[in-house]
């Protein structure tokens, strides 16, 4: 196979997708992990646009640009991309000729993605992708660009119809999903909606060796702040035993599974008696004070591992999740213990972003 990483096209800079109306917040964040990796160029988005971009000042390679500022290094991008080409005015009778024109002889890649990013205003055009998408397909696979075996996906980003974003996204290192969102399905025995994201989370923060390893039958949790239940019919699902903490009722059907305790207790103040495997929460309350009392579970090694929800303020919401993981990181590190964080903004959520933290 010619096709390797150093065949590629040089790349302007990197495109990320975001929730329509947190461009601002991954901006914000391209600037600083560029600036924290040594990475020149400048952040720019439109405001509602569903995508924020990150323009280098020289080009570079997109599989070191994608190491550097992909998807799963960052909080509010659902995926990363690195941009061979913008066209601003693709003529209707013809936009594939551009596109291909955009990519090197002997170039491959083994598939393409045609998509719009996840707003309202994008909505009208979702049809044409998926008629577009057949059309490039076809052609990729003439000109003997299509291989399965390259580990780059090409991607074709259209905000309007006469504009589009080229990019390349690296299929090992990328979100697996169109639009880097899971289509997940609502359970019908699940007790609330809010089950979809800790299920996502779960897909999207752990890899497949790890949701394996470390969901077991038996292994125990703690649901934090449980009532009704939909994230701990997530645990139960899994086969574990939880505690729930909540003043609030339990889900009967989930009750009757033989797996859940029911203690009618405050989550901020409620102790284990012994270490468990998970805690989660999904309780609505400050992000510093909800950040506080997950450092001060891991600190105190009462769970192995934890995944929960920080609602963010409606300003400084990329400072605000900053300072508080600063103060978990300064919490769990008094306490000797070091600790490892992921968050992630999910598609599920909303004015939130879903955080893994285990102390290693």
């Amino acid at each position: 196979m010619a096709n390797v990483l150093s065949d590629a096209p040089f790349a302007s800079g990197i495109v990320v997708y975001c929730r329509a109306g947190f461009e601002s917040e991954a901006a914000q964040e391209l600037d600083a992990t560029a600036a924290a990796a040594g990475v020149a160029g400048f952040a720019r988005t439109e405001r509602n646009a569903g995508f924020a971009e990150f323009v280098l000042t020289q080009q570079g390679a997109p599989d070191a640009l994608l190491r550097l500022l992909g998807w799963s290094r960052l909080i509010f991008a659902r995926q990363s991309l690195a941009v061979i080409g913008q066209f601003k005015a693709l003529p209707r009778e013809d936009r594939l000729t551009p596109l291909l024109a955009a990519l090197p002889a002997g170039f491959q890649v083994g598939d393409v993605w045609v998509e719009t990013p996840d707003t309202d205003a994008s909505k009208p055009l979702t049809a044409f992708c998926r008629s577009f998408n057949n059309a490039f397909v076809q052609q990729l696979r003439r000109n003997g660009t299509l291989d399965p075996r390259s580990p780059w996906r090409l991607h074709a980003l259209f905000p309007t119809g006469e504009r589009c974003l080229l990019g390349l996204a690296l299929i090992d290192h990328s979100a697996p999903w169109h639009q880097g969102i899971p289509r997940l399905k609502l359970p019908r025995e699940a007790p609330s909606r809010s089950t979809l994201k800790l299920d996502e989370a779960l897909q999207v923060l752990l890899n497949a060796g790890e949701r394996e390893r470390w969901f077991k039958p038996g292994m125990s949790a703690v649901d934090l702040g449980a009532a009704p239940g939909g994230w701990t019919w997530q645990l139960v699902r899994r086969g574990l035993h939880v505690t729930a903490v909540d003043n609030g009722p339990m889900d009967e059907a989930l009750m009757a599974s033989g797996l859940v305790a029911h203690k009618r207790e405050d989550g901020f103040r409620f102790q284990p008696r012994q270490r468990v495997e998970w805690m989660v929460c999904d309780m609505v309350e400050q992000p510093r004070r909800v950040a506080a009392r997950m450092a001060e579970w891991l600190a105190a090694g009462w769970c192995h591992r934890s995944v929960f929800n920080l609602k963010l303020p409606m300003k400084k919401r990329y400072l605000e999740v900053q300072q508080a993981f600063d103060a978990m990181h300064a919490t769990v590190g008094a306490a000797g213990r070091e600790l490892e964080i992921r968050a992630k903004q999910l598609y599920h959520d909303r004015e939130e972003i879903t955080v893994f933290a285990q102390t290693r």
